[in-house]
């Protein structure tokens, strides 16, 4: 490739800008299993995005979410998912993040147990961003990977002793990758993501004991894990894994798959460890499912904790049915940051991590995420004292009692000026960053990524178009106190310049201005971001 011209390799294309070292990765044998992988799966996968439009517009026609009645005999089944791996026995503390290579260094020595490379809400799909990710991992599962500061004063090594094991997160089944066609359509960025690394390194990370391990995101349904499950089937087979080698862990961050959490779990039993509570992912999804459901509008997101009875019933079934099989239940995201030159806030600030990881150790959980190295022996310091062992899989949580009417209950609370204020600018600053190729944006001494940016996006759109809401104040909610928040941003952000992506702030003004006014909800902010990235 050339610039932006495309070079074919039949039946393949690829578009964009040459990478340094892409012809490393992208080898005519990588690029013919990619193939392979995109045209094997590709008609199912449309048919599960299909299933999710249709089920979709039953729950814009009113249809509530329940357990299913077809597969109630998984549900009441005595069965467990296959023996964890020696590696991952113990994940008391995660730490996720992009995948650029002064990251990976960082996480892999800061002393988590896993570090969870993030090729979705946190990395920006950039071409660049991509190849740049898969290179340091390679590297990263070698040994071999290093970094330099650009200004040459600091340089980053691997630590040898490291004992943090790497799961990669690949991107959700609802995304493409524009810059490979197979047989002329983008392929899916699913299959792109695990399909490269695990072409690379499997081999070496399976002879290590360490896998490969994967998060998958964003699943909906058991049939949507039962691709899954076919893919890494598929993959073994080719690459001459045994079956079972690859392992997954599954994020519960959809409305519905709280739903078919036991489904999930067994349509992946040869291979899955566990179930996550992506609880910003899950927070967006409700906003979504019941988007023209008037009575379970969200309060603003600063009220949106886990004690809300529908994310409280959500956390705990998980912890439920995840130990009554055998696999992890795994907390989800501290997403703070240390606030440098202010010790009292900063102290609070950790004071609330320290409470919202008490809370998921004392609940049941056997792990925990945390997005910023200094979080890490907060987290730990908890776990260690709350689960002595290596898991909680004896907590069996048979208290816990969340029907379909628990896990959908509207919350109580309001929509405040500064609330509403706050997701204006945060979805503005994080889609400025986004479209300037950045995924993971520091603002407000919050680590905000896609997840936190869609609650924003989500609640403006529905706030505003249900047309009867008002502030604490009385105020309506209307799209004139939108456009005054709009309005006024490029003022309020005076220092706009020195911020992530300062330069493509009136773009990202003129994007959420286009999403909010839309008469239907996007289904995800990256989706029309991503046609804006070269």
């Amino acid at each position: 490739m050339a610039g932006d011209a495309a070079r074919t390799i039949s039946p393949l294309e690829l578009h964009g800008t040459r990478q340094a070292g892409q012809e490393d990765l992208l080898t005519p044998a990588a690029l013919g299993f990619l193939v392979d992988l995109q045209r094997t799966f590709e008609v199912e996968r449309q048919t599960r995005l299909a299933a999710r439009r249709q089920r979709q517009a039953r729950f814009d026609a009113g249809e509530l979410p329940d357990f299913r009645t077809d597969t109630q005999a998984i549900r009441e089944g005595d069965w467990t998912v296959a023996p964890l791996p020696a590696a991952l026995v113990d994940r008391r503390v995660e730490i996720t993040g992009p995948v650029d290579p002064k990251m990976v260094i960082n996480a892999l020595n800061s002393g988590a147990n896993c570090y969870m490379a993030d090729f979705e809400d946190s990395t920006c799909p950039t071409w660049e961003n991509l190849l740049t990710g898969q290179r340091a991992l390679r590297k990263a599962v070698a040994g071999s990977l290093d970094w330099m500061a650009p200004d040459g004063s600091k340089h980053y090594v691997l630590d040898p002793e490291s004992r943090t094991v790497l799961i990669v997160r690949p991107r959700g089944w609802h995304l493409d990758e524009k810059h490979v066609l197979v047989d002329g359509r983008r392929m899916s960025a699913s299959l792109f993501d695990l399909g490269l690394f695990a072409f690379h390194n499997a081999a070496t990370l399976h002879a290590k004991d360490r896998g490969p391990y994967f998060y998958l995101p964003k699943l909906q349904s058991m049939e949507e894990a039962a691709l899954w499950n076919e893919v890494l089937d598929f993959i073994e087979a080719r690459l001459g894994l045994p079956t079972g080698a690859m392992k997954v862990t599954v994020l519960i961050e959809t409305l519905p798959a709280v739903f078919e959490m036991h489904e999930i779990l067994h349509a992946l039993r040869s291979r899955i460890v566990g179930l996550n509570c992506g609880r910003w992912d899950y927070i967006f999804s409700y906003i979504k499912t019941f988007r023209r459901h008037r009575d379970r509008v969200l309060p603003e997101r600063s009220q949106v904790g886990m004690t809300q009875p529908f994310l409280k019933s959500y956390s705990e079934l998980l912890i439920q049915t995840c130990h009554r099989r055998g696999a992890h239940a795994m907390g989800g995201m501290a997403a703070q940051i240390p606030i440098s030159g202010d010790p009292i806030a900063n102290q609070e600030a950790l004071g609330r991590v320290r409470a919202d990881k008490l809370r998921e150790a004392s609940a049941g959980h056997d792990g925990t995420w945390v997005a910023h190295p200094a979080l890490i022996p907060i987290a730990r310091e908890v776990f260690d004292e709350k689960m002595p062992g290596p898991n909680q899989h004896a907590v069996l949580r048979e208290d816990v009692v969340a029907d379909r009417d628990t896990l959908i209950r509207p919350s109580v609370g309001t929509i405040t000026r500064k609330g509403f204020d706050s997701n204006v600018e945060v979805c503005v600053r994080y889609l400025a960053a986004w479209l300037d190729g950045q995924g993971c944006v520091p603002i407000h001494w919050l680590m905000e990524d896609a997840a936190t940016a869609e609650i924003g996006r989500a609640q403006l759109w529905q706030w505003l178009h249900h047309g009867d809401l008002h502030l604490d104040d009385g105020s309506p909610v209307d799209f004139s106190l939108f456009d005054r928040a709009l309005l006024a941003l490029p003022s309020k952000l005076s220092d706009r310049m020195n911020l992530p992506g300062g330069t493509r702030i009136n773009d990202a003004i003129t994007l959420l201005d286009e999403l909010t006014h839309a008469r239907e909800l996007a289904e995800f902010l990256t989706l029309p971001a991503y046609e804006r990235l070269a």
